[in-house]
């Protein structure tokens, strides 16, 4: 049975492998071909004088800045960007980026700037997958590879929300010039959503401690992470969670309603981890470029905050009319969880406009459970067992 399980992972790994090589083999082929039409360009925050002031400096809060605005047909190939100070003296949970094409009154891009590349709450660590990283020095450098094509015009832009100046702002965008976009490209978009769960009334039932499990059969009440209308692909998403319970969280479904279908949808997963392309409830390191850990918890079982990441580069949900992709939280959405995400994909516009953002109180991170709340929990539940002196934790009456 041990070689059967190994063999199988190897199989896996050796299949993943071989997709990021093909990827991978693909773009290096691609770099021999000699293009034609195409220019070259950048827009950076570089210092107009000559000097070495390369920056934004002393963004007021609520102020929203326009990093990139250029006119005709491109495609914007690399954005870097570094902030100051660093988290989490300022909270780039609380800059808010926006992505507008083709002369749009409605971000097609809009995201808190630390989880849309893969930084989550008012943290800074290392991540680094194909199209998006934060490099060193502790996720103080943010990047983005993917390809953003518009016909008639871009824009982005910031927002300062955090109630204080943004220091200094630096930036790189490297876009492609061009005659005349190909009809193909779809446009580039990605959404941030937030929210604490609910538990159910029955109470935190995972894993069956607490009785016989209850049945999700519709997908109602489940997380929702991407809610598009019109022709597209989804490609990936950074998915932050925050436990305040030491139980696993991830026996949620992932489901994937493709042009309107009732459920089960079409792609109907079997647990969070499966989804993620991990297995039996992981606390490990694992960073492979399309999916893996950003971050990881370091409390007792899986309390406290997780960052988990999947893009779906070889393997691109394909929708005609629309995608509602939503996940359970906890089987049949049991467990109060702190949870956000921001969805990438592409699509023929027009897209349907996003919610207002979360205001900067509800993007705020929830406070930590530590030992000192555990054992204020223990010290409830031994008074209502009568208050016996030697009570160990386990007794069930």
């Amino acid at each position: 049975m041990k070689f059967r399980i190994a063999l199988l992972c190897l199989v896996f790994f050796l299949v993943s492998l071989t997709a990021a090589a093909q990827s991978d083999a693909n773009i290096m082929s691609d770099l021999a071909k000699i293009k034609t039409g195409v220019k070259s360009k950048r827009v950076s925050s570089y210092d107009r004088s000559g000097g070495n002031n390369d920056r934004f400096e002393n963004i007021p809060d609520g102020e929203r800045r326009t990093l990139f605005e250029v006119e005709g047909a491109g495609i914007i190939r690399h954005i870097w960007i570094t902030i100051a100070p660093p988290p989490p003296a300022l909270s780039r949970n609380d800059i808010i980026l926006r992505m507008y094409w083709d002369g749009e009154s409605e971000p097609s891009v809009q995201a808190p700037i630390g989880p849309f590349f893969g930084q989550g709450w008012d943290e800074a660590y290392n991540f680094s997958t194909t199209p998006l990283a934060a490099g060193p020095v502790t996720g103080r450098g943010l990047v983005s590879y993917f390809a953003m094509p518009f016909a008639d015009g871009a824009r982005i832009e910031v927002e300062n929300d955090t109630g204080q100046k943004i220091g200094a702002f630096y930036y790189y965008v490297d876009y492609v010039q061009m005659d005349k976009l190909p009809e193909d490209q779809g446009r580039f978009h990605a959404w941030y959503n937030t929210e604490v769960t609910e538990a159910l009334e029955s109470g935190e039932n995972e894993w069956g401690i607490l009785g016989p499990f209850e049945k999700n059969t519709s997908g109602d009440r489940n997380y929702l992470i991407a809610d598009i209308e019109g022709k597209g692909h989804y490609v990936g998403v950074n998915y932050y969670m925050q436990n305040p319970s030491p139980m696993w969280y991830g026996e949620g479904d992932d489901m994937f309603f493709i042009d309107g279908e009732d459920w089960p949808s079409s792609l109907h997963g079997t647990g969070t981890e499966d989804y993620f392309n991990t297995s039996w409830c992981p606390k490990e390191p694992f960073k492979h470029p399309y999916y893996g850990y950003g971050r990881l918890n370091e409390n007792l079982g899986w309390l406290g905050r997780t960052h988990v990441y999947r893009f779906h580069l070889t393997d691109p949900v394909y929708f005609d009319k629309s995608l509602r992709f939503s996940i359970e939280h906890g089987h049949n959405n049991n467990l109060t969880l702190a949870m956000s995400t921001v969805a990438y994909w592409y699509q023929v516009e027009p897209h349907k406009p996003f919610p207002k953002i979360a205001d900067r109180e509800a993007r705020k991170p929830k406070p930590e459970i530590g030992p000192s709340e555990i054992h204020l929990w223990r010290h409830e539940w031994r008074k209502n067992k009568g208050n016996d002196t030697r009570l160990w934790g386990n007794e069930k009456n």
